[in-house]
């Protein structure tokens, strides 16, 4: 039996998964990669399927303890997070532009919509807690737009929680495809506007925005930073400090992209999903 890639396996036997138009949908379906953005001049960044297609890990959990009352998941991809907070009897409810992400969500027990951030929600101005994490900070390529969204999807004084990169200071506007690099038949999806943003950057437009900054810590890798909307309670965060030093060897200090056509990646932002007008996925 010939397969979609040339090769020939045994009568009865299934051979490999041809993949469509679509890589994020067909890498939601089998759960692996690889995956990654592709920047117009060929740098690549890896996204991380087979995390995201996994049970919320050790860090996730870090990040979902501080949640406060309902929580929105702006990009929920496969809905580990949605799924956990679920299991947790917490009101919860992920948002994607894919709907493999969507139905990959649902079979896991989490509530999720197909649907863009900036298209009307359910709830708008009463999510006591929103999240952008694996670097869906960049949905849309405007980081500016999305917070000011953000502000308007949150009741007065809710939680942000945002994953960075390390703390560097990228501020960066892109168009990027999502391609799967595997032979040289590569399948790329059509082009969308992406940002990168490290922690420095973030906070910058944040405070322009109106934002307060709650936290900032470090686990796994990873880089996070809470957001207090306007109106929010004052007063630091006290953990923000124990974190900090507790995880400071985990931080990531490499940034810098490679050069052009390079198939080599950085280990920064967990760069995720497309924008919200992209048919795939915005994570």
């Amino acid at each position: 039996m010939s397969t979609a890639h040339g090769t020939t396996t045994p009568p009865g036997v299934p051979g490999p998964r041809p993949w469509s138009a679509d890589p994020y949908s067909d890498a939601l379906v089998t759960g692996r990669g690889p995956l990654f953005l592709r920047r117009t001049d060929g740098w690549l960044l890896p996204l991380e399927v087979e995390r995201w297609c996994a049970r919320a890990d050790a860090v996730d959990l870090t990040v979902l303890g501080r949640c406060e009352g309902t929580v929105l998941d702006v990009g929920c991809g496969p809905g580990r997070l949605v799924a956990e907070l679920a299991a947790r009897g917490r009101p919860a409810l992920g948002i994607d532009v894919s709907g493999a992400a969507v139905a990959h969500t649902a079979r896991l027990g989490g509530q999720a919509l197909r649907r863009s951030v900036f298209e009307p929600l359910p709830g708008e101005g009463r999510w006591d807690t929103a999240l952008l994490l694996d670097g869906n900070v960049g949905i849309g390529g405007d980081p500016a737009a999305l917070l000011r969204r953000m502000a308007q999807l949150l009741t007065p004084g809710g939680l942000l929680i945002v994953e960075t990169l390390a703390d560097v200071d990228v501020d960066e506007r892109v168009s990027v495809h999502i391609v799967r690099v595997a032979d040289p038949r590569s399948t790329a999806g059509p082009a969308f506007p992406w940002a990168r943003l490290g922690t420095p950057a973030l906070l910058r437009h944040a405070a322009r925005a109106g934002w307060r900054r709650e936290g900032q810590w470090s686990a796994g890798g990873r880089s996070f930073v809470a957001l207090r909307n306007r109106d929010g309670h004052d007063g630091p965060d006290d953990r923000d400090d124990c974190d900090d030093r507790d995880d400071r060897n985990s931080r990531s200090t490499s940034s810098a992209a490679e050069p052009a056509n390079s198939t080599a990646v950085i280990n920064s932002q967990r760069a995720r999903k497309p924008s919200p007008e992209s048919p795939v996925a915005n994570r």
